[in-house]
């Protein structure tokens, strides 16, 4: 049975007040083995801190955990509201343990402008925050449903494993001419080539040797990176569009006087903002924008291209 028990019908259980400076309004101790403080109800633990914290946990053994919240029926495992809502400072141990079979093991939320929902510092030379998947989960997943930036690392970044880019070409933007009719951008797709100050335009010529490429993002390929990134408007006021450089890109393609065979050279063509099959290869020496990796029989359409500048 336990040795002290207390029950109200309309307040705290048990409440204890201490006015010692850092001693405890209620302390539990076990040293054979059970639990310190255990607590049953609504919330197994509440702590509400008012100018300190909710809930402090410390730990001087080895792998375990300064505080530690398990809730197998739906709830929180841990919570805390305070100056700090949880703060947990593990020796040999975790400082913060959260465990959930049907939501996030630990969530913090942030209601200060600049300020972090959950924040972890490290200043004895580890992790500020370390994640471990296991069984083919992912370790961190980044997203934000809102539009904003997913994440943002100020600092080096260092990969020790494969890098895997779901996207399809590595694209760098460039500024759009002023001769592209105040638009806002230029399609996806559209074959480009740069004028007299390295912006882009539509290709208007057969075999241009000033071909930069085609625009990123046509059919069901996205970049998987995008280089020299900026405000959508750049120099002087002009649109910016991304231009595959490498990796493979859908791009508009004319195969109306001769068809386009998987293989064949792509180049300029007189159509505005398409390519053609480049039959001439002394015409199309520095005017190949890559190779055609799908066919087109007739007219004009995509075609999927292998980027390769020659």
């Amino acid at each position: 049975m336990a040795k002290v028990v207390g029950t109200s019908d309309t307040d705290d259980g048990v409440l204890g007040t201490s006015q010692a400076t850092g001693k405890a309004g209620v302390a539990g101790v076990d040293e054979n083995g059970g639990n310190g403080l255990y607590g049953r109800g609504l919330n197994g633990v509440w702590g509400h801190g008012k100018g300190g914290d909710g809930v402090l946990g410390l730990t001087e053994a080895a792998a375990k955990s300064g505080v530690a919240g398990v809730n197998d029926h739906g709830g929180n495992g841990l919570y805390g509201r305070g100056r700090t809502g949880v703060a947990g400072d593990g020796k040999g141990g975790n400082g913060v343990y959260g465990v959930s079979d049907t939501e996030d093991g630990v969530i913090g939320v942030g209601k200060i402008p600049a300020k972090a929902g959950v924040a972890g510092v490290n200043d004895n030379g580890g992790n500020g925050v370390y994640a471990r998947g296991r069984n083919g989960i992912v370790a961190v997943a980044l997203t934000n449903p809102g539009g904003g930036k997913a994440g943002v690392f100020q600092g080096d970044v260092e990969v020790t494993g494969d890098l895997i880019l779901t996207g399809g070409d590595v694209a760098e933007e460039f500024d759009v001419s002023e001769q592209v009719n105040g638009s806002t951008e230029i399609s996806p797709g559209t074959v480009v080539v740069l004028d007299s100050d390295g912006s882009l335009a539509p290709c208007e010529h057969d075999y241009d040797t000033s071909v930069a490429g085609a625009v990123a993002g046509a059919g069901d390929r996205a970049p998987a990176l995008v280089l020299d990134r900026q405000p959508r408007e750049g120099k002087n006021g002009a649109c910016r569009s991304a231009v595959a450089v490498t990796g493979k890109v859908w791009c508009q393609a004319d195969a109306s006087s001769r068809p386009i065979r998987v293989g064949n050279l792509l180049t300029t063509s007189s159509t505005p903002g398409h390519a053609m099959a480049a039959l001439d290869r002394n015409a199309a020496f520095g005017a190949v924008l890559g190779k055609a990796l799908t066919p087109l029989e007739s007219g004009t359409g995509l075609v999927l291209v292998l980027v390769g500048l020659t």
